[in-house]
């Protein structure tokens, strides 16, 4: 039998993008969105500046469907907010094409397994449909499909402030006083960090945004004070690839950030491993694991910029494989590990990378790299291609490469044997 339903979780630019490209070769899909419209984590993050252009944010499957209505194609050198993405591309594509009657919005994923087998029985396995149970409207429904993209994100799954991994001591208690990502703090949540004593925990593209918004900020409100906590030494890292980055505005933001760490703007406190967290009648004091006894700063406001992690809980049913550390299909960990590989720039890969044991099922989108950064947009869109294509049959078009990614510039993992193309070369 050929698959005809495909379960998409998410309906977020990747999400959406699925749906598009399953349309397009014959399948219905069924798009399950938690929030009450598309793009529910974007909304989210919406009031940030993305620094990928037009040119790298819209699938082409989607963009036909798009295309149908009279829509109209932003320049492709544009930079979008966030909010920008949702009004003038995502939510046109939600609302005004036909991928409207495919989504159930309100709809959380709540379990999914195999109708008539649960995790350790074989036998029919493969012919099994997936069974998706899901609430909506304050009831529990059920969906059968005859595949599975998770396709969910990683956005309401921040990681804490403990450099182990775990919750600093004291974090919960103190979550009145504590922001994860990026808070707008320019806009909706002004008064909260305006005048106050802030520190931003973190060294990727997050904290760095957030570090150059309360700058900004400072400007109108003078007695902001701002630390930046690294649980590394070396601060180089977060200047990214600079005028070597393809994508401009992802490089032009690391050399900004640079030339204000090199003006002194900012109190740093590198090597800062992160334990504790208490609430004090002058702040909260927040206080490193190391030895030395002044390894702490007392502040207002804490910023937690630590980067994200996958949920699998309505997925124990299922047969899943992944890799221990990053937590991502195995076959694509050595490529964006970042122990491993640390350049950002990632080979376009799809339905062999992202497959699961359990088949039928596959993990793509931000979630696909598990607690692996760098993840860019139409990375997403070449895996859902690659996937649709798979689950329809076509095996040439699912090992196809459709894309070429612009490289980040910048690659600070050890290479051995001196081969300067060895981190990031294609295997």
């Amino acid at each position: 039998m050929k698959p005809q339903i495909v379960a998409i979780i998410g309906a977020g630019p990747v999400g959406l993008a699925a749906g598009a490209q399953a349309l397009e070769r014959g399948l219905t899909p069924i798009i399950f969105e938690q929030g009450t419209e598309v793009a529910h984590a974007i909304r989210q993050w919406q009031h940030v500046k993305m620094f990928s252009p037009w040119e790298f944010n819209v699938d082409t499957a989607a963009e036909k469907l798009l295309n149908n209505t009279g829509w109209d194609r932003p320049d492709d050198d544009e930079l979008p907010t966030g909010g920008e993405l949702i009004e003038r591309y995502i939510e046109p594509l939600g609302t005004q094409t036909i991928l409207k009657q495919y989504i159930k919005l309100s709809a959380k994923v709540t379990a999914i397994s195999r109708v008539g087998l649960d995790k350790l029985m074989t036998e029919g396995r493969e012919k099994a449909k997936f069974e998706i149970r899901y609430t909506q409207d304050d009831k529990q429904q059920v969906a059968l499909a005859d595949a599975v993209i998770d396709i969910s994100g990683t956005w309401f799954t921040p990681n804490p402030a403990g450099s182990n991994g775990l919750p600093a001591f004291g974090e919960p208690e103190a979550a009145a006083h504590i922001s994860y990502v990026m808070p707008d703090v320019l806009g909706k949540k002004r008064e909260q960090f305006a005048n106050k004593r802030v520190a931003v925990l973190g060294g990727g593209h997050s904290a760095v945004g957030t570090i150059l918004d309360l700058v900004a900020l400072k400007e109108e409100a003078p007695d902001t004070d701002i630390t930046w906590l690294v649980r590394g030494e070396d601060t180089e890292r977060s200047f990214g690839g600079g005028d070597n980055d393809q994508i401009e505005a992802r490089g032009a933001l690391g050399t900004k950030f640079k030339h204000l760490i090199e003006g002194g703007k900012i109190r740093i406190k590198s090597g800062f491993y992160l334990s504790h967290i208490a609430q004090q009648t002058d702040g909260l004091k927040i206080s490193s694991g190391a030895v030395e006894e002044d390894k702490y700063v007392t502040v207002d406001e804490l910023v937690v910029s630590t980067g994200f992690r996958p949920d699998y809980s309505f997925a124990t049913e299922l047969r899943l494989e992944l890799d221990p550390a990053t937590e991502c299909p195995p076959i694509l960990a050595p490529m964006i590990d970042p122990n491993v590989h640390s350049c950002g720039t990632v080979r376009p890969h799809g339905a062999r990378e992202l497959a699961q044991p359990e088949t039928g099922f596959y993990i793509a989108g931000m979630k696909s790299y598990g607690r692996a950064p760098t993840f860019l947009m139409i990375t997403g869109y070449e895996q859902v291609r690659s996937i649709i294509a798979d689950i329809v049959g076509d095996k040439e078009g699912a090992a196809r490469v459709e894309l070429v990614l612009p490289e980040t510039g910048v690659c600070s993992a050890p290479l051995d044997n001196d081969n300067e193309e060895e981190c990031c070369a294609p295997s």
